[in-house]
């Protein structure tokens, strides 16, 4: 069987994951990123489970290593800055992670060392991505944002939640593949202060609102905003200019005490902002023909379950599997894609949104209460308990082995 030749539509983390493997097999792949550049920026991401174990697949987990954030727990603060509860992480190489992974990287670092894996031996475009396409049973035509038009044996949809390929391939009157929460959430860099150390800090604040802080490195912390809101037209607000986007957080925040001051001011002159709603994407659909969607395309699982970036890399390693071992029949390979991979999927995509009301309270006495709980249970350590008896595959999912994608020693 000849080589496939396979366009990767997103150069984040899951299209570079992917390619990383089927370069590997001695397939022909491009990865057409629309940033102008690598986008090696983004905040603090992390691995956990079955993610872990692809990475040692891939043999980069002494490079992951020598770029780890230092995170050392999760601390519970007031708005007077003292801890009302403290996680720490689980680095006993045993167990399930805890609040925070043993694992922590910045997302910029992740992509850089991605990208430096495959750049010898996959072809990556800047500056553009796929307008629309067009499939028949021996090649997809796609056609770029630069007016050129190319063919291929496989189109992946790797665009992130808001998928432009998976709106091309959902049936029409499909449902609506978002899942909402009523949540938003922006992060941003500010200069790190002595308050800032290596335990990242969260502040619930009245009104169902939260700030966060942790710290990647010497000069810098990251600030984050989160609250929940039903209300319909808050929805277009991620997508509104960024100068505009600013201004509603800072207005939303205005009043929240703790150091929330100090991130409006830094929000206002960063460069690295970013801003979502956040939410699950379930979709029935995972491909039509040749076009096939991988990661939060697919199956976003959504901040709020800390498995975005473990998801990414083991459907990268299953999709790929898949399709070495199927190339002659796609079809087959992309329902033993689904077939294998959404077991996993369900498992991390479980999430009870009444959790959210608990905890993001509304007035000073739920604030209180969140506080007293979770007092209790990290004095008694069942956070620590919890991981360390745990077991490390999530949901007890295996990760199947592919003889094709033999890994790096």
């Amino acid at each position: 069987m000849p080589p496939l030749k396979v366009l990767i539509c997103g150069g984040g983390c899951a299209g570079p994951a992917l390619a990383f493997w089927l370069a590997r097999c001695g397939h022909d792949v491009t990865v057409v990123e629309r940033f102008p550049a690598l986008r090696a920026s983004g905040a603090q991401i992390d691995l956990r489970a079955q993610g872990i174990q692809v990475i040692k697949r891939m043999g980069l987990l002494d490079t992951i290593r020598s770029k780890l954030v230092d995170e050392a727990g999760v601390a519970l603060v007031d708005a007077n800055n003292r801890t009302k509860a403290l996680v720490m992480a689980n680095k006993s190489g045993k167990g399930a992670q805890s609040l925070t992974s043993e694992y922590e990287i910045m997302r910029g670092d992740l992509v850089r060392i991605l990208y430096d894996a495959t750049k010898d031996h996959v072809k990556y475009v800047f500056g553009k991505t796929v307008e629309r396409f067009e499939q028949d049973d021996e090649s997809v035509t796609v056609h770029f944002s630069d007016g050129q038009i190319g063919v291929f044996d496989i189109l992946v949809g790797a665009d992130g939640q808001g998928s432009r390929i998976r709106q091309a391939i959902l049936p029409p009157n499909s449902p609506d593949p978002l899942r909402r929460f009523g949540m938003y959430m922006a992060y941003w860099f500010v200069p790190r202060t002595e308050n800032d150390s290596n335990i990242r800090r969260s502040c619930s604040i009245p009104g169902s609102r939260m700030a966060m802080c942790r710290t990647h490195n010497p000069t810098e912390s990251q600030a984050y905003f989160s609250f929940l809101d039903d209300s319909e037209e808050l929805r277009s607000m991620p997508r509104a200019p960024v100068d505009t986007q600013k201004e509603f957080w800072a207005q939303k925040f205005q009043d929240a005490g703790w150091e929330t001051g100090r991130f409006i001011k830094g929000m206002k002159t960063t460069e690295n902002f970013y801003c979502q709603e956040v939410v699950q994407v379930r979709t029935d659909v995972w491909s039509k023909g040749r076009v096939v969607l991988l990661a939060d395309a697919a199956h976003c699982p959504s901040p709020m379950t800390a498995m975005g970036t473990t998801s990414a890399f083991v459907g990268s390693y299953v999709l790929a599997g898949e399709i070495s071992q199927h190339s002659d029949n796609l079809s087959e390979a992309f329902a033993n894609y689904d077939k294998t991979l959404r077991p996993f999927v369900n498992e991390i995509q479980k999430f009870n949104p009444s959790l959210l009301r608990f905890g993001y309270p509304k007035t000073k006495f739920g604030i209180a209460i969140i506080h007293f709980i979770a007092g209790l249970v990290a004095f008694f350590r069942i956070p620590d308990l919890v991981a360390r008896f745990s077991k490390e595959d999530k949901g007890g999912w295996p990760l199947p082995d592919y003889p094709e994608l033999k890994p790096i020693s």
